[in-house]
């Protein structure tokens, strides 16, 4: 099986001179289609870092960056954001929403900047929000929803254009544990059903066994966790 995203030795060096501090220390990564990565550690480990840099959100220091056999650090203006537009959805913290679209329109917004708003565009929306029990607020505005609501629709908005890659920060950390753990599942059952690769960045151990792997990133540097 192909690696669908690879990070090879990576690292990342905010700072110049002795004020430099290295977040990531020759970080490596594969990870396959079809398969949900969580990755875990304490604050201020480089989690976030890593993940921005395996968005494209953010160039390494060193090492490389490859997406379906393209070294995506190399990029860089138009094509650079056709990728992360097309090819990697992304599930930050906060959920992000445009304050003056519906929550369905949310999610068409995404095929229009891809330039593929259609039928089939509207469908996929209405198929994601129910899902995700959104279908009786798809005609909302993000400040009538509930935090946990409005992660859903980030959610939903990330899956949008079907990418190949799935980011995401701590999706669950507005959600209660019943609501997380079907959000978590959520993404679990579109990584199996479309062959996606994903990452996860979590605190909340209670999702992990819905992950295919788990790594710990601590001092900028990975190790695998075996899971029981």
């Amino acid at each position: 099986m192909n690696h669908k995203l690879v990070l090879d030795h990576v690292s990342k060096v905010f700072g110049d001179g002795d004020s430099q501090i290295k977040v990531l220390n020759e970080v490596s990564l594969q990870i396959n289609a079809g398969e949900f990565v969580a990755v875990v550690g304490p604050s201020g480990s480089g989690k976030s870092t890593f993940l921005s840099i395996a968005g494209a959100l953010l160039s390494p220091s060193s090492g490389r960056i490859i997406l379906d056999d393209i070294e995506i650090n190399q990029l860089s203006g138009k094509k650079l954001n056709q990728i992360r537009l097309n090819k990697i959805g992304f599930v930050f913290q906060s959920s992000n929403l445009i304050p003056y679209l519906t929550v369905r329109d949310q999610l068409l917004l995404i095929s229009e900047l891809a330039g593929s708003r259609h039928k089939k565009a509207e469908q996929r929306a209405d198929d994601l929000l129910e899902r995700l029990g959104l279908s009786h607020r798809k005609n909302n505005y993000p400040e009538s929803l509930s935090g946990g609501e409005r992660q859903r629709v980030a959610i939903a908005r990330a899956c949008m254009n079907d990418p190949e890659i799935i980011l995401a920060d701590e999706p669950t950390a507005s959600l209660d544990s019943e609501r997380g753990r079907s959000v978590v599942q959520m993404l679990a059952d579109e990584v199996k059903l479309r062959e996606k690769a994903a990452i996860m960045v979590t605190h909340d151990k209670r999702m992990l066994d819905l992950c295919d792997r788990v790594v710990y990133i601590e001092d900028g540097r990975l190790t695998e966790v075996p899971k029981n």
